[in-house]
C-alpha cells in the first residue's frame, strides 16, 4: 500500500499526494536528555505557541519576532484574510494573515496587539543531526498545548505537499517520530534546547480518511520557513 502525506490540519480538507521521500543525511545520535530537561524547555515554549482558529480549520502557530508576529502555515490559513489565534492562558486576539507563500507552506499572522507575547528561540544556524530529542508543540484536535516527544529521524527529506494534483511541488523536510495529529500544522518543532527547528506541516499515513499518526511526520526546517516569512512581510 503507497504510503501518502498528508497536511495536518484539523476540521478542514487536507491536501495529500504521494510522498516522495529522499536520502537522508545521516549524523551520530545525540544524547538522550532527563525528563526534567523536557519539562523545562516545554515550559518556556509553551507560551510562544498559539491555536489558529479560521471558518474552515484549526491548526496551530508560534511568535517568531519581536512584533509579536505569528508563524503557522499556508494551508492552515488558506482563504483567509483574519483569523483567531488562542494563546495558552486562554486569551483570544484577532490577527490579520499578512500574508502566504503556498509553495513553502508558509504563513504570517499580525495580531491586534503584541502585549504579552513572547518570541521563540530560532535555530536559523544551527542544523539538527538525526537522533536529536525533539518536542513537537501545537493543538491536535484542537487539544491546546499538547506536547509530544521523539527525536530527529532523517534530515532532508523530499516530500511532496499541496493538493490532491500534488501542485505544490516536493520540499526538503525533517522527518521526526515525535507524535504528530491534525491540527497539530504551523506549530514548531523544538530541540532539547528549546529553540525551533521546524514547522510541523504533515504526516505520513497509509488512508487518507482515516489518517493519523504513525510515527512518522513532516517539519519544514526552520530557516526555510523564516526565509518565507521574511519575504511575505517585505512584499515580495
Amino acid at each position: 500500500m503507497a504510503v501518502l502525506v498528508a497536511a495536518v490540519l484539523a476540521g478542514g480538507t487536507a491536501g495529500y499526494a504521494a510522498g516522495q521521500l529522499g536520502d537522508d543525511d545521516p549524523a551520530p545520535p545525540a544524547a538522550a536528555r532527563s525528563a526534567g530537561d523536557l519539562q523545562a524547555v516545554a515550559a518556556r515554549v509553551l507560551p510562544s505557541v498559539v491555536s489558529v482558529q479560521t471558518d474552515g480549520g484549526q491548526g496551530s502557530g508560534f511568535v517568531f519576532d519581536a512584533r509579536g508576529r505569528i508563524l503557522t502555515n499556508a494551508h492552515v490559513v488558506e482563504g483567509s484574510s483574519r483569523v483567531t489565534v488562542e494563546l495558552q492562558d486562554g486569551r483570544r486576539l484577532s490577527a490579520e494573515v499578512v500574508g502566504d507563500d503556498p509553495d513553502h507552506d508558509v504563513a504570517v499572522l499580525e495580531p491586534e496587539t503584541a502585549r504579552g507575547l513572547t518570541a521563540v528561540d530560532l535555530a536559523t544556524g544551527v542544523r539538527p543531526a538525526v537522533g536529536d530529542t525533539v518536542l513537537a508543540i501545537g493543538s491536535p484536535l484542537g487539544l491546546s498545548g499538547t506536547v509530544t516527544s521523539g527525536i530527529v529521524s532523517a534530515l532532508d527529506r523530499s516530500v511532496r505537499l499541496g493538493d490532491d494534483n500534488g501542485s505544490g511541488g516536493p520540499r526538503r523536510a525533517l522527518q521526526t517520530d515525535a507524535s504528530i495529529n491534525p491540527g497539530n500544522s504551523g506549530g514548531p518543532l523544538v530541540d532539547a534546547e528549546g529553540r525551533v527547528i521546524g514547522i510541523n506541516t504533515a504526516i505520513a499515513t497509509l488512508d487518507r480518511n482515516r489518517g493519523g499518526s504513525i510515527g512518522i511526520g513532516f517539519a519544514i526546517p526552520v530557516g526555510d520557513a523564516v526565509a518565507a516569512a521574511r519575504t511575505i512581510i517585505d512584499g515580495g
